[in-house]
């Protein structure tokens, strides 16, 4: 049997969002499709680019750097996420690549992005990566620091801090994750929601998600 085009699963990803958020109440418009093409080549991107697609992650500076360039001139109206870590040696790059930075995680990097955003005339988006497991091994900010850190970053630094992200710990239910996040967001009156992935992102609509991350559902598995 043959194995499904990306363009079908990018099909099939968008009718499942679909159909959860009309079962929700929400219009499907309200929720963003992030096709993560981390560790795909430009070759492997380009179906998915024909079939419409959009908004597009990657977790290293260094490896967008080396692919989006070029596909950015051969395709108008790209928005390219970074969903992974980033240090602040890298800050320059990923303000002069990115449009929207879901990993802001400590006053540093915070302190970095906002001089390189000053200095590029860049309009850039920001979530706050929230470590909600509290896990020691795991980058984000602690959720009972994330209004103190959301307050530096927009009233001392100037950034566009617009929602939250989070990565559930591997073992524990994503809903309740999910659900904790979407919260903390109401309080602290952020509009965006990052979360949920290939395996959870239904559950994340459910809980008000406004981008999902999606990679091995679009593009197969990672060799």
């Amino acid at each position: 049997m043959m194995e499904e085009s990306p363009a079908a699963r990018l099909a099939q990803v968008r009718a499942r969002m679909n159909a959860v958020c009309t079962a929700h109440g929400r219009e499907p418009h309200t929720a963003t499709l992030v096709a993560v093409s981390k560790t795909f080549p430009a070759e492997a991107i380009r179906p998915v680019l024909e079939a419409g697609q959009r908004h597009f992650g990657e977790n290293r500076v260094q490896e967008a750097q080396g692919k989006w360039p070029a596909l950015r001139e051969a395709y108008p109206g790209i928005t390219l996420h970074l969903i992974g870590p980033l240090q602040s040696n890298k800050a320059a790059d990923a303000v002069a690549l990115f449009d929207v930075i879901h990993t802001l995680d400590r006053p540093k990097i915070a302190a970095a992005l906002a001089a390189e955003i000053n200095k590029q005339g860049r309009h850039v988006e920001l979530m706050i990566e929230v470590n909600t497991g509290e896990e020691p091994q795991k980058a984000g900010i602690k959720p009972r620091e994330t209004a103190a850190f959301l307050e530096h970053c927009r009233g001392t630094l100037g950034l566009n801090v617009t929602g939250l992200m989070c990565i559930p710990p591997v073992e524990e239910e994503p809903a309740v994750h999910f659900a904790f996040l979407a919260k903390l967001a109401r309080e602290l009156a952020l509009p965006n929601l990052s979360m949920g992935m290939s395996a959870d992102f239904e559950t994340a609509l459910q809980f008000g998600a406004t981008h999902i991350r999606v990679g091995s559902a679009i593009f197969g598995n990672r060799g």
